[in-house]
């Protein structure tokens, strides 16, 4: 097929059909203790597709950073990425099933050439508390679609979020393409893996209430959601998406590097998996929010995937000592730059990030070197057994393949089965741990968390005050039973300004001071002299909430309507949080 700029199309597809094109939120959610990172096109809109008005309107198009690790070890083969990007339109409560249907349709078949034999459908079958989803099926033959590539599927498939989440939900139609040289089968067969899902329009059209029932909702919505990087190695003609133009560029570094070719099935896997990561690496590092390489959260998953990349590099020989991870780094940045000003801005920072880790890492691996010579000393059988050769993957990072590589010197044999029982159950708890961190969704934002939006505006006002105009927010987390704030100062505050600052928050409060919402151009805002912790992610209309001469901020919100409503203020502890970063956290008392 002709080359065609997927993202420019579908952006300018749907502006014309009067879709609002909003930038695409940090890869890093604000507020949402639920979510590491933003999974889906859908987790930013969270409030609007509960109900919130968007300042853009009702139609709403973007192209959002996305990032994902449950499929992490799956990582090297033609289709799993970490990092991606996830093309969406939404309805808020304006056009439902019929245009969401159709203008798919015609995007794919008309704009993007996709021939519409090798396309099929699924939707939602029904079950005894909702009935199928005969409409969208309706459509679908209406344009053209035949009846033998219609599959209707259950909630597991074609039901969001889940029938057991309360809130907005609703049944979702998946597109599938036939991503196969052989001739397209007549009849539909979902268990066929060479039909792949590229598309999924999700239709919100019941609430699930408190009792078990679904009522139908006043305003409908419509979540769409297409991955670039599917779609554009098919639209190339790939059945493998690392040999698409997003991956070419930093492919061919690689082979250059290591001097190894791509279509040697013995250095693919690694070579994709270096691809993959270090795109993955520079997206989180060069977001505003100053992720660094830790033991926990957002530092781990990026700690893990540079170690993970560095253990790849050394498989393919690459020379680890050289600036390799900045050659790398420099591609992703420029090709990626004009759509995220951030990383440019950034850059030093991503390779410092980088290049830090990398030389922690190989320490680490010397350490595991010696670690290795100390335990075959007195082994037991001949044999490393498997809870040894798991502490070398988890402690040293010594991938099962090093430590047979090194046992095969010595003549021992490592208890390999063992060694995959124990990843296993690890996988399994670090899944079920994901899952609580990763679950996103429609959330519930209930009347506590509301209270804390509010007050991380008041405390940065008064941050700014004691401390001086050189305050910014870097981040904040917020539950139900506490406030996390992180701020730009270098040096710990005194027991004085903690005291100072804690006052003035709760003076602000005892004011009562009324917290109104304000709606203008982002320009206006900035005139104005809102304050805003990502500006780039705001599109031209801007929600500013305004607290009488305190507080000017972008913000999405929820907030309470008035200052008194908060209850009394406490910091609880303050801390580094990263270099130039420090954090507070507080709680309010009734």
């Amino acid at each position: 097929m002709n080359k065609i700029d997927l993202k420019q199309t579908y952006l300018d597809f749907f502006k014309e059909r009067g879709h609002k094109i909003i930038p695409s939120a940090p890869i890093i959610p604000e507020n949402d203790p639920t979510c590491l990172f933003n999974t889906a096109g859908m987790q930013p809109l969270v409030p609007y597709l509960k109900g919130q008005v968007h300042p853009e309107g009702k139609r709403l198009a973007d192209v959002q950073k996305c990032f994902r690790t449950n499929d992490l070890e799956e990582v090297g083969d033609k289709t799993h990425h970490t990092f991606f990007e996830m093309l969406g339109n939404w309805s808020l409560g304006d056009y439902f099933k019929k245009e969401s249907i159709t203008w798919s349709f015609e995007l794919l078949t008309k704009y993007l050439n996709i021939p519409i034999e090798k396309l099929a459908v699924t939707v939602f079958k029904g079950n005894n508390i909702v009935p199928a989803d005969t409409e969208s099926a309706d459509i679908w033959k209406s344009l053209g679609i035949n009846e033998n590539r219609i599959a209707f599927l259950g909630e597991e498939d074609n039901w969001w979020p889940n029938m057991e989440l309360t809130g907005p939900c609703g049944p979702d139609t998946e597109i599938f393409y036939w991503r196969s040289n052989a001739p397209v089968p007549e009849k539909f067969d979902t268990k066929n893996d060479d039909w792949v899902e590229i598309w999924n329009n999700v239709f919100m059209q019941y609430n699930h209430e408190p009792d078990g029932t679904f009522s139908p909702l006043k305003n409908k919505n419509v979540d769409t959601g297409l991955g670039v990087e599917r779609v554009t190695a098919i639209l190339e003609g790939n059945t493998d998406n690392y040999q698409s133009s997003i991956w070419k560029d930093v492919i061919k570094k690689i082979e250059e590097l290591s001097g190894l070719s791509y279509n040697d099935e013995l250095y693919t896997a690694s070579m994709r998996i270096i691809a993959d990561h270090i795109r993955a690496i520079v997206m989180i590092s060069g977001d505003n929010s100053g992720v660094k390489p830790s033991n926990k959260d957002q530092g781990y998953i990026l700690r893990r995937l540079i170690r993970r990349m560095i253990r790849h590099a050394k498989k393919l020989n690459i020379n680890i000592e050289s600036n390799w991870e900045e050659e790398l780094a420099s591609i992703i940045i420029n090709q990626y730059k004009i759509y995220y000003k951030e990383l440019e801005e950034n850059k030093a920072t991503i390779l410092e990030v980088i290049s830090n880790e990398k030389v922690k890492f190989n320490k680490t691996l010397e350490k595991g070197l010696k670690e290795f010579e100390k335990v075959t000393k007195d082994i037991q059988n001949n044999q490393i057994d498997k809870d040894t050769a798991f502490r070398l993957y988890d402690t040293f990072g010594f991938p099962i393949e090093l430590t047979e590589e090194l046992a095969k010197e010595l003549n021992l044999k490592v208890d390999v089965e063992g060694f995959k029982q124990k990843f296993e159950e690890h996988q399994e708890k670090s899944r079920a741990g994901a899952e609580q961190k990763f679950k996103g969704g429609l959330a519930s934002t209930g009347e506590m968390e509301t209270k804390y939006h509010t007050a991380t505006h008041l405390l940065n006002a008064a941050l700014k005050k004691v401390l001086g105009p050189h305050v910014h927010q870097k981040g904040s987390n917020i539950t139900a039973e506490r406030m996390r704030f992180d701020f730009s100062h270098n040096e710990k505050l005194t027991e004085e300004e903690k005291q100072k600052v804690e006052d003035l928050v709760n003076e602000y409060i005892k004011m009562g001071i009324p917290v109104e919402k304000l709606e203008m151009k982002k320009e206006d805002a900035i005139n104005m002299g809102a304050e805003a912790m990502f500006l780039e992610k705001y599109g031209d209309i801007v929600t500013v909430y305004k607290i009488g001469d305190v507080s000017l901020e972008l913000c999405g919100g929820p907030h309470v309507q008035n200052t008194s409503e908060l209850g009394t203020f406490k910091i609880k502890k303050e801390e580094a949080s990263s270099a130039g970063v420090r954090r507070i956290k507080a709680i309010l008392e009734n």
